[in-house]
This record gives C-alpha cells, structure tokens and sequence, in this order.
C-alpha cells in the first residue's frame, strides 16, 4: 500500500514537471500596427495552414476580436494546444482624422474611430479569459509610451503571465536592448512576424511562458 503511494506520487510530480497544460488561452495584445495580427497569422500559417485575420498599413485594422481554436505548436517533441485570441489594438486616443490621412472618406474614418474605440474596450474586458499573454510591441518605436505602461499595467493587476515579443527586427531602427531596458521583468524575444525571423527562439519562449499557466 505504501509502495503504490509512493509510485502515484512520483507519477504526480513527474506529471506536473513535464506535462504542459492543453487548450491555453493565448492573448496577443498591444498598440495599433506593432504586428499582434502578423504574429498571429504567423502561427496559424505554420501550424493550421490558414491564416487568422487581415492586415493593412491603417491603425486599427483589427477592430473585433478574432479567435482561432486547436492551434497546435510543436516544440523539442512537446506539444501545445493554444486558443489564440487577437485583439484590437490598444490606444488612449483615437481620432477619425487619423484615418483621413490614410485615404479614408471622412465618413469611413467616423466609423472605423467608432468601431475602434469599441475595439478598445472588447480587449481589456477579454483579459479576464486569458491564460497567458504576448506584448507584441514594434522595436522600433520607443517602448516608454502610456499605452505600453497602461496595457503592462492591466496584466500585472491581473497577474497574467506575460511574453513580450519587440517585433520589425527586420527594420533598422530596431532596438531590442531598449525594449529589454524598458521591461526588465519580463522575458524579451526579438523577431520578425512578416518574415519569420527568430522564431525558434520565440517558441522556446513561448513553451516556457505556459509552465507558468
């Protein structure tokens, strides 16, 4: 009897130090343009074939939030089962005029303003379903910004556990050591979502981000 006590608990412990927990709620979230969708539709592609939702040059592309379900990334012989869930992306200002100087009509700017604000408000209201999260900030812009500390900030309150990926280091004003500077409890990987740079840096990141789920 004592012996098979022991036997299940070692089976237990083995269990948990091994095992990753399936079906995990995956957030992507940061500013409007800094890749969550391209970092997405990156992981779908290799792993579904398909890709999750469009992307443009004009903020706010994504104004709903997308899901794709029984994502499956396989990693040194492990494999996760993640439901990844795109959001809009942040912003504490939003103005149709911004969008007139994509070419929008003034009309169709009004509406994507609107839509995207709505947007806003859908993201931080899901981050009480996520499992675990990925900042997707763009390495070139300066990571010091109030919609970084504010959607930082909404993570910590909620004790999510987090990744954070400085995406466009194909770019040359890339400054990944600022983003790790910036963020120095967080774990940092750099890469490029439009070209698939790093990738397998980024999954070994990933894989050690839902041991903490």
């Amino acid at each position: 009897m004592v012996i098979k006590i022991i036997k299940n608990f070692v089976k237990r412990v083995f269990y948990n130090l091994f095992s990753i927990k399936r079906d995990i709620k995956l957030g992507f979230y940061g500013p409007p343009n800094a890749g969550k969708t391209s970092l997405a539709n990156r992981l779908c592609k290799d792993w579904l074939g398909e890709e999750l939702g469009k992307v443009s040059k004009i903020p706010h592309e994504t104004r709903e939030i997308q899901i794709k379900e029984k994502v499956e990334v396989k990693y040194n012989g492990k494999t996760l089962t993640l439901k990844l869930i795109d959001t809009p992306g942040i912003a504490t200002k939003i103005d149709y005029e911004d969008f007139v100087k994509f070419g929008l009509s003034k009309k169709e700017a009004k509406t994507r303003a609107k839509e995207a604000t709505k947007g806003v408000i859908e993201s931080i209201k899901w981050l009480d379903d996520m499992d675990a999260v990925i900042v997707v900030l763009d390495a070139t812009q300066n990571p010091y910004s109030q919609v970084n500390i504010t959607i930082i900030g909404n993570l910590v309150a909620r004790k999510i556990p987090v990744l954070i990926v400085a995406n466009k280091i194909d770019l040359r004003k890339a400054n990944i050591k600022r983003m790790e500077s910036a963020f120095p409890e967080y774990d940092v990987v750099g890469l490029s979502a439009k070209f698939g740079k790093n990738l397998e840096e980024f999954y070994e990141s990933l894989f050690k981000l839902v041991k903490k789920v």
